[in-house]
């Protein structure tokens, strides 16, 4: 359908549907109509808190930079379809703007009236969700939302872009290196190379060198804002685990408040694809995961905090006190520790080094752009190797995967290892190690060695990707809760046996603190099980409250 020279975006994917009638009159039971002229604004690149609309009759065109130098048409509606994205439900800024483009009429439903809708009707609520992530993942591949400015040798820039990944922000890179006008704008600007990288926000903002809090507050991501009334459970770390917790905790009316260092999401946040979990078929991103369980808990009334990294926890009379690494704190009747654990770390010279440019610890598309057409290596040997392995094929030109062990099925699942053998375009390496990393300004290859012969080569390698195990976030906890010897942890009988008097299974050894997920001693290191954990975590907590006597806030209210 063509009107006035714009064509309507075809539907991809369920990522553009139209409503039906019942759907519509359903909505407009909560809204009001509403004529249109063109030019009209509906939503505004970096407004927070617009409101959903239908498009009755008419169309509405999408543009990045509006009226810019830099505009750009990102999709066109027409009667039937609905307007939004992600940011509708989560409250960050709009990353695009929405203009009519012919006039007609639209149905304006307020943002809170449309949740208040989606939860007393899944079918509607549904639709509007997967819609709502597609999109999310459209503004992605397109690069729409926030520019990130920098050089790709700056550790800076690198940690911006990781921040924007895990957290599903779209955003655009523009490499200092290789965009000689965007060096030549922040130069007249007057932006001193130490002040870079310089992220240019949704509607105009420009940040230099922010820290994530700074970022995250400006883009509308729930940044700390710890409250002083005590809640029920506190949730340190926001990975399947603590998702899950968050999820039950906030179903059963516990207030909940969950807290993650960097994103939601954790370790399993940054897979390009979990295949094995049940209920999809078809595998789905880590990060995708992540997003629709947030949504789920704040769904049930969670709250999320986003960048918040503990740094203590201390036990009183009331509850438990959980300091954090901006000075703040949080009361709470109960603690569960779902830290996980971080990969390790490989043993050679210049890591440290080359870890601002070309070593990786987590495989997903911002870093897949970063190795387009370059030959890379991976060393692993479980499953997230197995997955980087089969993501990054298809960007990278060689992907050698490097295997400590002689048989790459002893860690890793049988479908993967199928799957890995047949690509055209990978090497595995077998009982071999990487002793030495070569490069001046960024890696450029690997010296490795057979542990078996001893005979040693060189490489060719422009990124280099870790995946050997993992260790537990712990460190905050030193002095406070049992640990095992590699600092997991411990809990139920392997706390009573540190010490404690009695402990439900997933209770630590201070009463009222429990941990799930991989940073639990003895866990199964999978997302399945954390999400098991974390869900049973919650009825263990109601327990524990209920046999103390503590009052659940709630309740009381």
């Amino acid at each position: 359908m063509q009107m006035n020279g714009l064509v309507e975006t075809p539907d991809r994917y369920g990522a553009y549907p139209r409503l039906s009638e019942g759907q519509i009159e359903t909505l407009e039971a909560r809204g009001q109509r509403r004529s249109t002229d063109v030019g009209t604004v509906l939503i505004r690149e970096g407004e927070e808190g617009y409101d959903f609309f239908v498009v009755l009759a008419g169309k509405v065109a999408n543009y990045e930079a509006y009226r810019t130098p830099d505009e750009r048409l990102i999709s066109v509606h027409g009667p039937g379809r609905f307007l939004g994205e992600l940011s509708l439900f989560t409250g960050q800024a709009a990353f695009f703007t929405s203009v009519v483009a012919e006039p007609g009429e639209l149905l304006d439903v307020p943002a809170d009236a449309l949740r208040e809708l989606v939860a007393q009707d899944p079918a509607l609520g549904d639709l509007i969700l997967r819609a709502y992530l597609i999109r999310r993942s459209i503004l992605i591949g397109l690069g729409v939302g926030i520019r990130i400015i920098g050089s790709r040798y700056s550790q800076d820039t690198r940690r911006l872009r990781e921040f924007a990944a895990r957290n599903r922000l779209p955003y655009r890179w523009i490499d200092l290196e290789l965009d000689k006008p965007a060096e030549d704008l922040l130069r007249q600007l007057g932006v001193r190379p130490e002040e870079t990288p310089v992220v240019i926000c949704p509607g105009g903002q420009v940040l230099r060198n922010p820290s994530n809090a700074e970022l995250a507050r400006v883009v509308g991501l729930p940044a700390p804002h710890l409250a002083e009334a005590t809640c029920d459970l506190a949730i340190v770390g926001a990975g399947p685990a603590g998702l899950a917790a968050a999820v039950y905790g906030a179903s059963e009316g516990l207030v909940t408040v969950a807290l993650d260092a960097i994103a939601a999401g954790g370790q399993a946040g940054t897979s390009s694809k979990i295949e094995n979990y049940l209920g999809f078929p078809t595998g789905i991103s880590g990060g995708e995961l992540a997003e629709r369980a947030v949504l789920q808990a704040e769904k049930f009334g969670a709250s999320f905090n986003v960048p918040a990294e503990a740094r203590s926890l201390q036990t009183r009379e009331d509850g438990h006190v959980i300091g954090f690494t901006d000075g703040s704190e949080l009361r709470t009747r109960t603690v569960l520790i779902a830290t996980g654990a971080h990969y390790r770390k490989l043993p050679v010279p210049r890591l440290e080094e080359f870890e601002k440019t070309s070593v990786y610890y987590a495989a997903t598309t911002a870093e897949a752009l970063m190795c387009r057409n370059d030959p890379v290596a991976i060393v692993g040997a479980g499953n997230s190797a197995g997955q980087a392995t089969l993501f990054l094929s298809k960007y990278a030109d060689h992907v050698r995967l490097i295997v400590r062990g002689a048989d790459l099925s002893q860690d890793m699942s049988r479908y993967l290892v199928d799957r890995v053998v047949r690509l055209p375009n990978v090497e595995i390496m077998l009982h071999t190690e990487v002793r030495e990393l070569l490069g001046k300004d960024s890696l450029e290859a690997l010296l490795v060695e057979d542990n078996q012969t001893g005979q040693r080569q060189l490489v060719d390698a422009r990124a280099l990707f870790v995946f050997i195990g993992a260790e537990p976030c712990t460190g905050w906890l030193s002095g406070t809760v049992a640990l095992d010897h590699n600092g997991f942890v411990l809990t139920g009988r392997d706390a009573e046996e540190a010490g404690a008097q009695r402990a439900f299974f997933l209770e630590t050894s201070q009463p009222g603190v429990f941990a799930a997920g991989d940073v639990r001693h003895g866990s199964i290191k999978r997302v399945a099980s954390a999400v098991g954990e974390g869900s049973m975590a919650v009825r263990l907590v109601w327990e524990y409250l209920h046999t103390t006597g503590r009052t659940v806030v709630s309740a009381a209210r």
